[in-house]
């Protein structure tokens, strides 16, 4: 099974940037989809933006012009570009690596996640 290590947390000012990248112990050009989840502190896990094998992309409206995905398959590596960072996004940000049976059975991996702060 494909291990992910995600890096690049830490802690930040509000309205700065970080980049999380997501390493594959193996080819991420396998799976169906690669995504970015977060978690905030008594919240549910929430979708941040997918990426498909085609490049198309899902964001979430909240991150929606601020965060950028993209897929680096020959380093099997997927990044997170996060710009004018708020408050809310804080939260431990985690890779996930998406195989579909069928439209209602989808397999994930997770990373171990990696926490962003956003305080000032």
């Amino acid at each position: 099974q494909v291990q992910l290590v995600e890096s690049g947390g830490g802690l930040v000012q509000p309205g700065g940037s970080l980049t999380l990248s997501c390493a594959a112990a193996g080819s991420i050009s396998s799976f169906d989809a690669m995504a970015w989840y977060r978690q905030a502190p008594g919240k549910e896990r929430e979708l941040v933006v997918i990426i498909g094998s085609d490049d198309s992309t899902n964001y979430a409206g909240s991150a929606k012009g601020r965060f950028t995905i993209s897929r680096d398959n020959a380093k099997n590596t997927v990044y997170l570009q996060m710009n004018s960072l708020k408050s809310e996004d804080a939260a431990v940000y985690y890779c996930c690596a998406e195989t579909s049976q069928s439209s209602t059975s989808i397999t994930r991996i997770w990373g171990q996640g990696t926490l962003v702060t956003v305080s000032s």
